[in-house]
């Protein structure tokens, strides 16, 4: 095929949501993997709803997800005198004429034919006037034909057939000048040579309106593909309480761009049995003949674990400058270290998102360890402090600690008080971490060190004659 050009037009009435974001990534994975060009396009026509901060916050969200483009961004209200001589355009040509009807009697119209149980339609009532114009504003229409089919071939959900008699006379310009959406869509693409248009099947029935456009105004048809809506798990319209925050913020929640744009495939393209993908992978891959026909079904959970499984194949050396942000966040003044890189080491097989690996990583920061109460109830028992103070022994005795010092060190306390390891290991997994829960024990000492595994076993060991001594203690009678 001739160089692929597509376009993402997000109009800037808020942030770029999940449906957004995928219809993007749809965009882009096509041209990329066909080596042509990705245009960036904001439809901020609708000046009483556009905003620079949604403008900005738009093209923030597509350069966290790395979904770069090659031409743009665009304004379309860069772009008014190009739609406004293409309006004259048709009207020269007799294609498009204009309609002095107020507002107020297309509105009484509109709402007699809802009445009757009929399509509200443009009645035609000004397509043939003629110079001398009456005075006053007017809008533009598309003067469309009155018979005939517009037939889509669409490159997802196949053929398509619209009667042409079903389709209005549309506006194209407003009273105040501004172009429509559909006329500015139509000059936008034919003027950037965009060859397909691959959005949400929202957009079906603006389509054959916007085929016969291209065709007054000479325009090559590029190639159409309306790809299925992502819904909630109740199977209606995507929302917020389904998970359809923006995308920055799942930015804040912690997940990598990479996990989100994975999922997102899926929803609605498949590649055999495979669900992990990487970004290569889905450029390699991705064709619009695997696209569904179905809708999907935006699930957070899912979300979650294919976020988790990229966590575990990343470098731990490129996820820690990405979590550092999330740990200072927390009021720890940390550096990019060795020490972090372990603890992001060990905890990335652990760990759905980076806030939940922030939160893990926590014990390590911590002056002081907080116990849960279940776990020093049932470990932080004063038969522990024998164990510590042989372990505190043990470690100050040694002049490098490593990995299988630690371990033979524990494994010798167990076996001269005949014990299996759990019996030492859990104590100490609470002293050091204040839970039962936690990546291998052997590391986490290796990454706390001898000074602060000494200090926090000495801690565990005031804590338990302190709770021993108090009324109600385990020495109480």
């Amino acid at each position: 095929m001739n160089q692929v050009r597509t376009r993402f037009p997000p109009s800037p009435t808020g942030f770029l949501h999940i449906g957004g974001a995928r219809t993007a990534l749809f965009n882009w994975l096509f041209t990329r993997h066909h080596g042509g060009k990705f245009i960036l396009r904001i439809e901020d026509t609708d000046v009483t709803r556009s905003t620079e901060e949604a403008v900005n916050a738009i093209i923030d969200s597509m350069q966290w997800l790395g979904l770069n483009w090659d031409e743009g961004p665009f304004l379309q209200s860069k772009r008014l005198a190009i739609y406004q001589e293409h309006v004259e355009k048709l009207l020269s040509r007799g294609k498009a004429y204009r309609c002095f009807c107020a507002p107020e009697e297309l509105e009484e119209k509109r709402k007699r034919a809802l009445q009757e149980k009929k399509k509200p339609k443009y009645d035609g009532k000004c397509r043939n006037l003629s110079s001398p114009y009456p005075d006053g504003p007017y809008a533009v229409r598309f003067k469309g034909p009155e018979e005939g089919r517009t037939v889509v071939e669409d490159l997802v959900k196949g053929r398509i057939v619209f009667e042409n008699e079903e389709l209005d006379d549309l506006i194209i310009q407003r009273s105040d000048g501004m172009p429509t959406y559909n006329f500015a869509v139509v000059v936008d693409d034919g003027t950037m040579g965009i060859t397909h248009v691959i959005r949400g099947d929202d957009h079906v029935n603006n389509t054959p309106r916007q085929i016969l456009l291209f065709r007054a105004l000479g325009y090559p048809l590029p190639h159409f593909a309306h790809v299925p809506m992502i819904l909630g798990s109740d199977r209606t319209r995507l929302s917020k309480r389904h998970g359809a925050e923006s995308v920055m913020a799942y930015k804040e929640m912690g997940y990598l761009p990479g996990g989100l744009l994975n999922y997102l495939v899926r929803l609605g393209w498949s590649f055999g049995d495979q669900e992990i993908f990487s970004i290569g992978e889905m450029i390699e891959k991705f064709s619009l003949e695997n696209v569904g026909k179905s809708a999907g079904i935006f699930n957070p959970e899912k979300l979650r674990s294919i976020n988790g499984d990229h966590v575990k194949v990343r470098e731990a050396s490129k996820l820690v400058p990405l979590v550092l942000p999330f740990i200072k966040a927390k009021g720890y003044d940390i550096v990019e270290g060795e020490k972090l890189n372990k603890i992001v080491d060990i905890l990335k097989g652990r760990s759905k998102t980076l806030v939940e690996m922030a939160d893990q990583a926590e014990f390590f920061f911590k002056e002081e360890i907080e116990y849960d109460e279940e776990a020093a109830k049932k470990f932080l028992r004063p038969e522990a402090i024998d164990v510590f103070e042989e372990l505190i022994e043990g470690l100050k005795g040694m002049e490098i600690m490593s990995e299988a010092e630690v371990e033979s060190l524990l494994r010798g306390v167990a076996e001269r008080r005949e014990i299996k390891l759990v019996k030492v290991a859990q104590p100490v997994r609470v002293a050091l971490t204040g839970f039962t829960a936690s990546p291998g024990l052997f590391e986490v000492i290796d990454i706390l060190g001898k000074a602060q595994t000494i200090k926090r076993l000495e801690e565990a060991s005031a804590f338990i004659r302190s709770s021993v001594a108090r009324p109600g203690g385990e020495n109480e009678d």
